[in-house]
């Protein structure tokens, strides 16, 4: 399918996001928070998993931005360094760094109790585990816990019991609210995505891309998870799949561009993946390249409902294979709390991370394949975030699929 932007203009691309009034009512919050009946769910379902491990405590943990526990716990998302502890029964007891960073800590995060961690956030832990009575080998930890922070742990509470796994499991099903906050994200991406389509020009560099693409949602309160450009001509193509990084390349006429971008709300981002021909139209192959993605994604949304099997979803795809191609990038994969399960390849190219257990109503995936020649040198993307129901799919976006002239 081949789209002229002309007669596709996405709604939003300019003004304000089109949200019903409930989303809009959590955009426009000053610090959006999630309700107590939702937050008392999450921390009911970590209550349920400590008492499954026979633990009484848990040590959940992030820094540098990472850590999704954190932020799904408390509603505060990790900067630095940020370190909770959770009993049930009693209020979380939240350690940060830096110190400047604790007085919006203590707006977000409550009802934990927050403080600055001092010269070590894990010890100001273990001192709130001490006085709270914990035993040697009933102490859990979720989140990217150092070296040196679990060696302390270990050193005083013994064998620490690693439900990081579980903890994914967890965040694979997503609440009504989370969904509410995915589709704002998918939203704040649409008009990513729509910016760059109405902006790609010849003459830009990659950087004014991801320039072009974040002036189109950060005013309007969302923050850049990627944006990933693939730059090449039609004519002589050298790059099957967007990079993690922008080059200084100036976009020309007849070059092919491929783009995978997530803008999010708070923790909870969209996925558009889409491509685009410049000034000029797509080329035969880039063409055989774009109709085996559109077959893949159609065979995949016809299928994916509760209850599909990762093997039945690479088999649909496997439409890839017949035209003669394959895929660099995954075919899908979980998203939203994270990068999750199912991480799926396809026939040509296996996932490392290939099972079989059924996909569930709840779950929000990304199909995007990423259709490539077999030596890699050119290919294609699309697709998008999409929540599976009981029946099939719903889409989180808007944004037009086919392959753009622009």
């Amino acid at each position: 399918m081949v789209i002229d932007r002309t007669a596709n203009q996405t709604t939003g691309a300019t003004g304000d996001l089109p949200l019903p009034p409930r989303l809009r009512a959590t955009l426009n919050a000053d610090y959006p928070r999630f309700s107590a009946a939702e937050m008392a769910r999450r921390r009911g379902a970590i209550e349920t998993l400590l008492a499954e491990f026979e633990l009484d405590h848990l040590v959940y943990c992030g820094a540098n931005r990472f850590g999704s526990a954190v932020q799904w716990l408390t509603g505060w998302p990790v900067t630095a360094e940020a370190v909770g502890v959770l009993t049930p029964n009693i209020a979380d007891a939240m350690f940060i760094q830096h110190i400047n960073h604790v007085p919006l800590a203590r707006r977000l995060a409550a009802p934990a109790e927050v403080s600055w961690g001092g010269g070590s956030s894990v010890a100001a832990a273990i001192a709130v585990l001490e006085r709270r009575g914990a035993r040697a080998g009933r102490v859990g930890v979720i989140g990217p816990m150092t070296f040196e922070q679990h060696a302390t742990l270990a050193a005083r509470f013994g064998t620490i019991a690693n439900l990081n796994r579980r903890y994914v499991q967890l965040r694979q099903i997503k609440s009504a609210e989370e969904i509410d906050w995915l589709r704002i994200g998918a939203a704040l991406t649409d008009r990513g995505m729509a910016a760059l389509r109405d902006g790609l020009r010849p003459g830009l560099t990659e950087r004014e891309l991801a320039d072009v693409v974040e002036h189109a949602y950060v005013a309007l309160g969302g923050t850049n998870v990627i944006h990933f450009f693939g730059v090449t001509p039609m004519a002589a193509p050298a790059l099957g799949v967007p990079t993690q990084f922008v080059a200084n390349r100036k976009v020309d006429k007849g070059d092919a561009v491929v783009a995978e971008i997530s803008a999010a709300f708070w923790d909870y981002p969209g996925q558009v993946l889409r491509s685009f021909a410049v000034d000029a139209e797509p080329s035969p192959l880039y063409r055989e390249l774009h109709v085996a993605a559109d077959a893949a994604f159609d065979a995949i949304a016809t299928i994916l409902k509760d209850g599909t099997t990762p093997s039945e979803i690479v088999e649909a795809a496997s439409v890839i294979e017949r035209a003669g191609f394959t895929i660099i990038d995954d075919l899908l994969h979980g998203y939203g709390g994270g990068y999750l399960p199912p991480i799926l390849g396809s026939r040509s190219r296996p996932s490392a991370h290939t099972g079989n257990e059924p996909l569930r109503a709840g779950m929000t995936v990304v199909i995007q394949p990423n259709v490539v020649t077999p030596d890699g040198k050119a290919g294609v993307q699309t697709g998008e975030l999409v929540l599976i129901t009981k029946t099939g799919i719903e889409s989180l976006h808007v944004m037009p699929r086919g392959f753009m002239r622009v």
